[in-house]
């Protein structure tokens, strides 16, 4: 068994097994399953049990603590070389943790973080994301963040497209108590370590399950913790970077409050302490200019394309 399988879950019983399944059907049988019970949960525990394969095991936690920190239990758990991170929403295609060990064994540093790539799914479209795989050479903070068109960025990575080794994700925790931007904020830290590379499977892997009728962290907009997180890791990011989260990323939270004193702040920010572009000053006056729905609409007529899983 070489590979650790890491989903955090919490009351939702039919999601979690539909997860479980999608990594027990992997084609790449030697793995172990651990399902991180976010606090007391009988009805998943319950779920669970029905599910016949000496390769899954549960762990509860005594209370919650949100998924950064059931996945750094997991990881703690976790008896493989690799970690792989499924969050409980999404799942994953069967040749997935195949391709990702392959593409490690080129890998050219000692811990590589294997990413894939994904198909983002709503009720409107399918997009793969991310859109390109970095070019030689270039930041990857600006790859994750800087945008080259207006209602959407070229770069990406979520949770469920992580594998990277045990040791690493042990050495370099998520960050408990951070609501939004959890894997980009892991990436851009562990990458600040010098053994540490990022790499791409080129195919879409990972089903992102979005805009379904259930709570989720990606819906929440807390963007003065957002805000004081960015600033805390200003020197994760190029100043072009930093710019684009600010401009983009936050501000995206922030326009809902309609508050000019909110917007003065993130332009004053964003221009202190970053380098934005023109493309960041037009995507900030049209994340405050229009409603979320509409732009969202807008971004998918844009940029919407069906994939086949």
């Amino acid at each position: 068994m070489d590979v650790s399988v890491v989903i955090p879950t919490c009351n939702r019983p039919e999601l979690a097994t539909r997860a479980v399944h999608s990594a027990l059907g992997q084609t790449h049988r030697s793995l172990e399953v651990i399902v991180v019970i976010d606090g007391p949960d009988d009805a998943t525990v319950s779920a669970l049990k029905e599910i016949d394969d000496d390769r899954l095991r549960v762990l509860v936690l005594p209370e919650r603590g949100k998924a950064p920190n059931a996945r750094n239990q997991g990881v703690k758990a976790a008896e493989g070389q690799w970690v792989a991170l499924l969050d409980d929403d999404d799942e994953w295609m069967p040749t997935k943790i195949e391709a990702q060990l392959a593409l490690a064994a080129t890998a050219t540093k000692a811990s590589p973080i294997v990413a894939t790539r994904m198909i983002s799914r709503t009720p409107r479209s399918d997009t793969v994301m991310p859109r390109r795989l970095p070019e030689p050479g270039e930041p990857l903070s600006e790859y994750l963040t800087v945008r080259r068109g207006l209602f959407y960025g070229d770069g990406f990575i979520q949770t469920s497209t992580i594998m990277a080794p045990t040791e690493l994700l042990r050495r370099v925790p998520f960050t408990v108590g951070l609501r939004r931007q959890q894997e980009l904020d892991w990436t851009l830290r562990a990458l600040q370590h010098d053994d540490v590379e990022l790499l791409y499977a080129a195919d879409a892997l990972v089903l992102w399950h979005q805009d379904e009728n259930r709570e989720r962290i990606s819906l929440q907009n807390p963007w003065e913790e957002q805000l004081a997180w960015v600033r805390e890791s200003r020197h994760l990011f190029t100043p072009r970077a930093y710019a684009a989260v600010t401009m983009s990323v936050i501000s995206s939270m922030a326009a809902p409050t309609r508050s000019p004193k909110v917007f003065r702040e993130l332009l004053s920010e964003a221009r202190t302490h970053g380098r934005p572009g023109a493309l960041d000053y037009v995507t900030f006056l049209q994340i405050w200019a229009l409603p979320p729905n509409v732009r969202h609409r807008v971004r998918d007529l844009v940029v919407g394309k069906k994939a086949h899983a």
